[in-house]
């Protein structure tokens, strides 16, 4: 991989400034705009992650505002709806981040760790809140009221959240915790242990393939147990890493023809790696990135060479990668 300079967000980054998630547009390639949730606030840049401004400047806020996911709607170039969470609350903007609406979130005010927007988002209006201690909230007005959607959640800890690509019709999420792995196949009315992937647990992050619908095909980070891929949706899982990654999996992400290009990367604390092969071999593609902690991992054009690909630092930059060969 090759390196293109990055930007901040007008000041130099500071420690402990984590990015918690990174959003880029649908239409990244061309329109360059991508968000950053980070601890100090949340920024938004508009030419491929170069240079970053403050996102928040129409509430006129005070003192920071620490947010701790964020994402977009699938058809943000034509509606420019964001959504980020907060500490009690949900923000939407529907002019790409020049103003924004809260929604006060059920009490006692939880801590939003990851947020889901439906793929059929503009017939359905279904946004998903996972959370760290109250379990997976839920809307079906576009992010104006919430509910909890909890039944047969047993660990109430959200760590990562994700939706099947043709959620509209089979209503799959999979919500990851510190015991393990839970499936909901009615949109988050209830959900059901994936007993299996227990033996990995606690599990950081999660990627479906695209084909997920027919393949089945889920990947897993871990804390400190490594890669692993279910084909099965989730009845049975592989190890890809061969046990030598012992560091927290803090993203991961699949080629967007998997298994056909059988390409993932992952990021953990301190390195970047990339697998060709399915995860039967891996290579760390960016020591010096690393040194600065990676927290978080976008491919807004997927994992093909000569695409960008984004890292979030643990002081809060954001570096622009190309993806080599």
């Amino acid at each position: 991989m090759s390196a293109t300079p990055a930007g901040g967000d007008g000041a130099p980054a500071r420690e402990a400034d984590l990015v918690l998630a990174l959003a880029p547009s649908p239409a990244f390639v061309r329109d360059g705009i991508c968000f950053a949730a980070r601890q100090s606030g949340l920024y938004r840049s508009d030419d491929g992650a170069a240079t970053w401004r403050p996102a928040y400047t129409a509430l006129g806020l005070d003192a920071p505002l620490t947010t701790t996911a964020v994402t977009l709607s699938p058809d943000f170039a034509s509606d420019g709806t964001v959504f980020a969470g907060v500490h009690g609350a949900a923000l939407r903007s529907r002019d790409g981040g020049a103003t924004w609406l809260a929604a006060a979130l059920p009490t006692p005010p939880p801590v939003v760790s990851a947020l889901v927007v439906s793929p059929a988002y503009a017939r359905d209006g279904v946004v998903l809140a996972g959370t760290v201690e109250d379990g997976v909230l839920r809307s079906a007005d576009r992010g104006a009221s919430w509910s909890g959607w909890n039944f047969g959640l047993l660990d109430l800890g959200v760590l990562a959240l994700v939706a099947s690509p043709d959620f509209a019709r089979d209503e799959t999420l999979y919500a990851a915790t510190a015991s393990g792995l839970f499936r909901s196949a009615n949109g988050g009315r209830s959900w059901r242990e994936v007993e299996a992937a227990s033996a990995f647990a606690p599990i950081l992050s999660l990627a479906l393939s695209p084909g997920y619908p027919a393949d089945g095909i889920i990947a897993a980070g871990s804390e400190s147990a490594g890669v692993w891929l279910s084909a099965d949706r989730g009845a049975a899982w592989d190890r890809l890493d061969g046990g030598t990654v012992r560091d927290a999996v803090n993203a991961i992400l699949l080629a967007p023809d998997y298994p056909a290009t059988p390409r993932l990367l992952a990021a953990l604390d301190a390195a970047l790696l990339d697998s060709r092969d399915g995860g039967r071999t891996w290579t760390d593609r960016e020591g010096a990135a690393a040194e600065r902690g990676l927290t978080a991992l976008a491919a807004p054009a997927g994992l093909v060479p000569g695409a960008p690909l984004l890292l979030g630092l643990a002081d809060g930059g954001v570096r622009r990668l190309t993806l080599s060969r």
